[in-house]
């Protein structure tokens, strides 16, 4: 159905990999962080953070008057993956550096450029995402949020839902209707906004998981008032906008190796208890791995050429969700029979949290059922 172009790792992406996997050994031997499970949403630490904005490994694919380093794609997806194969506590930046960043560079103004991405390239500017409302979820062109004009800018009403990192971020890409819809076409009239969460009549407040954690969060605008600059790109465009935005956020390596951490950390356990049955589900895990990370390695090189990958992204987050509920599914076959006192020290916490979070990876970036319609609607169209 579709055609994954190839992205290569030279000598230099080998390098750096090495690198960051010597920089995670040492901060894992100083105690520097706790591997966890789903941690690009969950485990937010900003000096973790900044530690990585210093050695140059946030905003890497941006230019350097904008505090970027200028480096290839495959540069950043070997910093990501290894990120999320250690569990490292990358939820602080993530959204920001994934996609806020590469979105303020198309549509920002200048000012926006030089001031806000040199600080999300240092780990001390973060970000969430301002789409779903409480009745508006997977009917994105169904919210409520508006935006009107004013003498001195805009004044922006509603409320947002499953925000991500809201409760510690600096800002938040907002999109609100500036006009009303053409008849049914309810995608017309949309905008988006960079809104700055320290302005008066913003409050958030948290939403916990299964797990008890509330990294989701809803966010009340009341009658904000935002300057002129705050329209991100154009009036009207927004929905465009948003979905490619989306394709930023469904295509990453953090659609299928959320759960990587707890695979390797129950691996050794159980080669100890290796037989036929435990040896082919291991084999299918790493063949389907190995799939989606070609897949996804080619969004990342179809974005780098400028290409509009949003039904590609669509294919790899659906099956990326699949894989991560399968991989901790057949983790837990493979784990009956063996006693639990052999299981290594944190092994049971680390699973219990890959378990809670599951029931979010069908919801974060559009739920399967969009998805596969958006798939569905590509294929009837070929």
């Amino acid at each position: 159905m579709f055609q994954f172009p190839r992205l290569e790792f030279d000598p230099s992406a080998d390098a750096l990999r090495e690198e960051v996997r010597g920089f995670l050994a040492d901060e894992l031997q100083s105690g520097g962080f706790t591997p966890a499970a789903d941690c690009w949403v969950s485990a937010a630490d900003p000096e973790f953070s900044r530690k990585m904005g210093a050695r140059g490994w946030l905003g890497m694919t941006w230019p350097k008057e904008f505090g970027g380093h200028d480096r290839p794609v495959a540069h950043r997806f070997v910093v990501t993956e290894e990120m999320l194969a250690a569990g490292a506590p990358v939820a602080a930046h993530w959204i920001a550096d994934r996609q806020t960043g590469s979105h303020i560079l198309r549509y920002g103004t200048q000012e926006q450029k030089q001031t806000i991405l040199p600080r999300i390239a240092a780990g001390e500017c973060f970000t969430a995402i301002g789409m779903s409302e409480p009745q508006a979820g997977s009917d994105l062109a169904a919210i409520k949020t508006s935006a009107r004009r004013t003498d001195n800018g805009w004044v922006l009403s509603g409320r947002k839902i499953w925000s991500t990192g809201a409760h510690f971020s600096h800002y938040m890409i907002v999109l609100a209707r500036t006009s009303p819809a053409e008849g049914r076409n309810r995608q017309v009239g949309l905008s988006q906004f960079l809104v700055d969460l320290s302005l008066p009549g913003i409050d958030i407040s948290g939403i916990r998981d299964l797990g008890g954690t509330p990294h989701f969060n809803e966010t009340l605008f009341d009658n904000v008032e935002l300057p002129e600059d705050a329209l991100l790109g154009t009036e009207g465009n927004g929905w465009a906008q948003c979905m490619g935005e989306l394709a930023l956020e469904r295509s990453g390596p953090e659609r299928f190796l959320t759960s990587l951490v707890v695979l390797e950390k129950a691996l050794p356990l159980i080669g100890a208890h290796a037989d036929a049955r435990r040896a082919v589900e291991v084999g299918s895990i790493l063949a389907n791995l190995r799939v989606l990370r070609r897949m996804s390695l080619g969004v990342a090189e179809m974005l780098e050429r400028g290409e509009s990958p949003a039904t590609a992204a669509c294919v790899v987050k659906e099956m990326g969700n699949r894989l991560e509920n399968d991989i901790v599914q057949r983790l837990r076959g493979m784990l009956a029979g063996i006693p639990r006192h052999a299981w290594p020290a944190g092994f049971d916490v680390l699973l219990r949290e890959a378990i809670l979070h599951l029931p979010s990876n069908t919801l974060r970036g559009g739920t399967t059922e969009i998805l596969r319609g958006i798939i569905a609607r590509e294929m009837g169209m070929r």
